[in-house]
């Protein structure tokens, strides 16, 4: 169970977070992605910080997430900078895809097309643990 620091250190890095990155997507000349942190977890000693992106379209994804993750340094001085006030060390930063709109998007297109998932569970591909 998350504790109430932990909820808002997570509260912080996401806001922060969100905006470094599309600001980054967009200087970056990926113009017309979307990047949006859907949920960040911090461990209880606040050393590590999971933060999972969801990237819209997500053609992008695979080439947004290898310059995230190449960046990472940069990223977390640049949280760094913006949080200083507010937290006084910055966790190790892990970033992992957020697949669940495309999920949910595989799900919709199969109901709609006739393809039933809960009569033929194998039509959808199972989704990773992360």
């Amino acid at each position: 169970m998350e504790t109430q620091r932990q909820k808002k250190i997570a509260g912080v890095l996401q806001k922060d977070l969100a905006d470094i990155l599309q600001r980054a997507a967009t200087d970056g000349g990926m113009r017309g992605t979307l990047i949006s942190v859907s949920k960040v977890s911090v461990t209880t000693d606040l050393s590590i910080a999971k933060v999972y992106l969801s990237i819209f379209p997500s053609k992008n994804s695979e080439k947004l997430m290898a310059g995230v993750k190449s960046n990472q340094h940069l990223i977390k001085h640049e949280l760094a900078r913006r949080t200083r006030n507010q937290l006084r060390r910055i966790p190790e930063l892990s970033f992992f895809l957020d697949d669940s709109l495309d999920y949910i998007d595989k799900i919709d297109q199969s109901l709609k097309g006739g393809d039933n998932p809960i009569e033929k569970p194998d039509l959808l591909a199972k989704r990773k643990k992360s």
